[in-house]
């Protein structure tokens, strides 16, 4: 069994070793650091090592073409982003990877073996598991025993084999040892018997990213990990997934946030209208006009990864009210866009 406590961050009260994770971060060694050098940062670029390689996905929702990638390969090991505007398709396309949507067409292999309509059961014994953008947790279980449900195979789950409690009881044990050991090493030990509903966004995050390594898995992909997600947690889980990296594991995660992006990525995606538009390292990426053009519009010229240009596209009159310090103006605007949004949300 692999020691679920090779990379520890240091623990709080409050969960999830804030303090401790930033200044262990720098400690972790980056095991691809060079891999992508001699890559050529464009869409379909191949990749020394692929663990993971779609070719010809494609989903369609009525007459709207949701997803439509040629050609993708993921770098064994490295962490490697998926970005795009709001409506891109980078959460179907997540889907479609981990078999929770079907594809139209398409072909997806995993270390060579083509998983294209393998549900994701089968897909978490063959090492490749996600999280979701909304945590899932079992609220009214207790938080070590949705730890325990991440474990596969489970002898107790054969019903004949659960009637003889000596035929299980030992895989039970060893179980929950590991569950508690990923509850320490992810520093929310003081949760363990408490019922999952008590948890905070933050606390729920690191619990699903907790759980999902129950399996062992070599490929793990974060759906907006750090969404929601209070910025000492955030510290926290940018620490763990850089840990993930440190033990060989293969990182895919979506994020808005470019200063995440920026901070743990070896590799970026980027989508948009269901393409993949561009490749390349976060540097690379930053001074593409493909995707400034598709993020940033008339801010054509600007840096991608800038505070004030990012703020700029969500609306340039609350970037002006912030940059003025009149907080009371640019909170009222963003009010003002928010009833406009649920607005248009609810319908006619």
């Amino acid at each position: 069994m692999t020691d679920e406590r090779e990379v520890v961050f240091g623990s709080t009260s409050g969960g999830g070793g804030a303090g401790a994770a930033s200044a262990n971060m720098a400690d972790l060694v980056n095991p691809v650091a060079g891999v992508f050098d001699d890559v050529v940062p464009e869409p379909g670029s191949p990749k020394p090592d692929p663990i993971l390689i779609a070719s010809n996905v494609m989903k369609t929702f009525g007459g709207l073409t949701a997803v439509d990638v040629e050609h993708l390969e993921i770098q064994r090991g490295a962490i490697t982003a998926l970005i795009g505007p709001n409506g891109a398709g980078k959460t179907t396309f997540f889907n479609l990877l981990t078999g929770f949507d079907d594809m139209d067409r398409g072909r997806v292999t995993l270390d060579g073996d083509v998983i294209t309509k393998v549900p994701p059961h089968r897909l978490a014994k063959r090492g490749m598991v996600r999280t979701f953008q909304l945590t899932k947790a079992l609220s009214r279980m207790k938080v070590i025993d949705n730890m325990k449900l991440g474990a596969t195979p489970q002898r107790g789950e054969s019903f004949w084999v659960s009637l003889v409690t000596s035929l299980w009881s030992g895989q039970e044990a060893e179980v929950e040892a590991k569950a508690d050991a990923l509850l320490d090493r992810f520093n929310m030990t003081h949760m363990r018997d408490e019922f999952a509903g008590t948890m905070s966004g933050g606390q729920r995050k690191l619990i699903e990213m907790a759980r999902a390594l129950m399996t062992d898995p070599k490929l793990v992909m974060l759906d907006e990990p750090m969404a929601g997600v209070n910025p000492a947690l955030t510290q926290s889980l940018l620490g763990h997934v850089k840990g993930l990296r440190a033990e060989g594991r293969t990182v895919i995660f979506v994020e808005h946030d470019m200063d995440v992006v920026r901070d743990i990525s070896d590799w970026v995606v980027v989508m948009a209208e269901g393409q993949i538009i561009a490749e390349g390292t976060p540097d690379h990426i930053s001074a593409n006009t493909d995707v400034i053009d598709a993020y940033l519009g008339k801010h054509h010229d600007s840096d991608l990864f800038d505070d004030e240009v990012v703020a700029a596209v969500l609306d340039d009159e609350v970037t002006a009210a912030a940059l003025d310090g009149d907080d009371d103006a640019a909170a009222a605007i963003v009010r003002e866009l928010s009833e406009e949004v649920r607005q248009e949300e609810d319908g006619p």
